[in-house]
Order: C-alpha cells, then structure tokens, then sequence
C-alpha cells in the first residue's frame, strides 16, 4: 500500500514536460499562494492505494496504444481504484489545453496537430478492456474550427462500431457556445452529455477563466432538448456559499440535469486557486440529500468524487 499523492509522482504518472509555458493567467497572486498551504488536510481525504493486476493492464494498453488519459494528467486521486476496476477516462486531442482555468493541472500552451487515427485507437482500447460504458473527455481546443467536435463523433462512432454493448459518456469543453459543434457530438449519439460548471456563478470567472455560467447551462439545455441524458459537475471548497450551491441546483434542474456530481477542490499546486475550506463527508452527504430531493436522478457526492467517478454504475440507474 502506498500514499496516493507519492504515488501520483512516480514515473509512469510523471507529468510530462511542457512544451511551453503555463499562461499567466493560471497563475495566482503570489501572496495567496500561500494559501493552499494553510489548512491541512483531514484524514478523510487521505488514501492508501493498492495496487492489482489490471491497473498494470490498463497502464500498459494505454502506453501500447499511445493514449492519454485525464486520470492522469489531471492527477486524479482516484485514478488506483478506477485503473484497478478496468476503467479509464480517455482523454483525446492531445494533452495540451488553449484554457488556463485555474483549478485544473492539464498543461496550456499552445497544441500540435490533432490525430485522426486516436479515435480508433480509443475504440480499441474500451473494446480490449470490455468497457460497459465509457468515457471521453478532452482538452480544450479554441484552436481548432469546430473545438474538436468532429474527433469526439469519430470516437463514440467507433466505440459503438467496435464494441457495441458499451454505452458512451462525453464530457465535453462547452464549444465556445456553438451549439453547431454540439451537435455534431450528439449526432453520434453518445448515452450521455456531460458538461461541467465547475463552480457556482459568482467564482466563474476567476475559476473559469475564459468560460461563462450561462454557456455552460445553454450546452446542456441545449442537449436535454435532443431528449439526451444530461450530466454535470461542481468542485467546493474555492469561497462558495452554501447558498450559492443550491442555487447552482435548482439552476440545473431548470434546464432538466440528470446526474450530479460533487467533490472536494484540491489545489494541484500551491500556483493553483487557493483552497478556501475542507468540507465533511456529512456536509457532502446534506448536499446529496438535497440535490436527490431536487429532482437529480442520480448523484454522486463525497471528498474524493470526480466527474467520472463510478460512471460506469450511473448509466443502468437511467433506465429505472
């Protein structure tokens, strides 16, 4: 059994080097950073990680078939428990983001070219590890004329070509607002359409440097009118109020949200957006309790969840 955060440094998860510098405006103000060196972290959050056969396999596939993945870049504290279940976030159009949001440990600069052979690659990969239900997410690509929307359809329509019994969530970058990019990932008919808010309203642009509240709502809605099962995410402990949180609810469930779900914020660096305060398992157990009584379908709430935490068990909860 080793510490996850000793663990996450080690060689094969060694963040690799950037090809250019992160942007500034990732950077925080020098005398907040230190900030995320003054609370110390409760017990709750701290995990021992075992290790077993298949997170091997699925480290090996996904280095045999030159994959990234966000459990990974994103230093992901469950990326042990997730690998040793056979399962992954894949993570396509390379690992460089063109966004500098300041809670996230993905490398900015400036990508290279995307590659037209990854979603087949991708496919390969959920149909040699059995997936049920897979997930892809990205980077951000306001580089590119239509974000990358055309390699996410590529990489569901492969999936369901190669391995057909797997069901497919898309966590999406919101497309700078083109619901026509959208729509060509929903045209490939992913099961699910995820979408992140991040964080409540008031904190989106200081989190979310170049992204909007209301966009963000206006992707989901947009996919909740095609009858898609729609899906979103929050981080706390960056200043919100408890108040703020519900709001960002019933702000959810006015545009028909599915699946919820909630974890702790966990600066990557002292760099990063300064941690504002832990939150219990009890107070995360409240908020599951009211975003249930809201109306959400599903949610996952707790320290340690991520967007794709237990992904693979929400799906056959939406044919109840």
């Amino acid at each position: 059994m080793v510490n996850i955060e000793i663990f996450l440094k080690l060689s094969p998860f060694k963040k690799q080097k950037q090809t250019e510098k992160t942007t500034l405006a990732k950077k925080i103000d020098p005398a907040n950073s230190q900030a995320n060196t003054r609370l110390r972290r409760p017990d709750w959050l701290k995990i021992k990680l075992g290790v077993n056969n298949n997170f091997s396999d699925v480290r090996h596939l996904i280095n045999r078939q030159k994959l990234h993945t966000v459990c990974e870049s994103a230093r992901c504290p469950n990326i042990g428990e997730c690998w040793s279940r056979r399962t992954a976030t894949f993570m396509i159009l390379g690992n460089v983001c063109t966004r500098s949001c300041r809670f996230c440990n993905i490398t900015v600069g400036k990508p290279t070219e995307y590659d037209l052979q990854e979603p087949r690659r991708v496919a390969e990969a959920v149909k040699e590890l059995d997936l049920r239900h897979a997930v892809i997410t990205s980077v951000a690509r306001d580089d590119l004329s239509d974000g990358g929307a055309f390699i996410f359809a590529e990489t569901v329509r492969l999936i369901h070509e190669l391995h057909p019994r797997c069901s497919v969530e898309v966590l999406i970058p919101d497309f700078k607002g083109d619901l026509n990019d959208l729509d060509t990932v929903l045209d490939a008919r992913p099961q699910i359409l995820n979408h992140n808010l991040e964080t409540v309203e008031r904190l989106q642009r200081e989190v979310r440097v170049q992204a909007r509240y209301d966009r963000s709502l206006s992707i989901l809605k947009h996919a909740k009118k095609r009858d898609f099962v729609t899906k979103s995410g929050i981080m706390v402990g960056l200043g919100e109020t408890w108040d703020e949180i519900i709001q960002l609810f019933k702000d959810l469930r006015a545009i028909q949200c599915d699946i919820l779900t909630i974890g702790q914020y966990l600066p990557p660096t002292k760099q990063h957006y300064p941690l504002d305060r832990y939150y219990t398992p009890q107070e995360f157990e409240e908020l599951r309790r009211i975003a249930i009584e809201l109306g959400f379908k599903h949610v996952e709430s707790g320290p340690l969840v991520r967007s794709s935490y237990h992904a693979d068990e929400q799906a056959p909860l939406l044919n109840d």
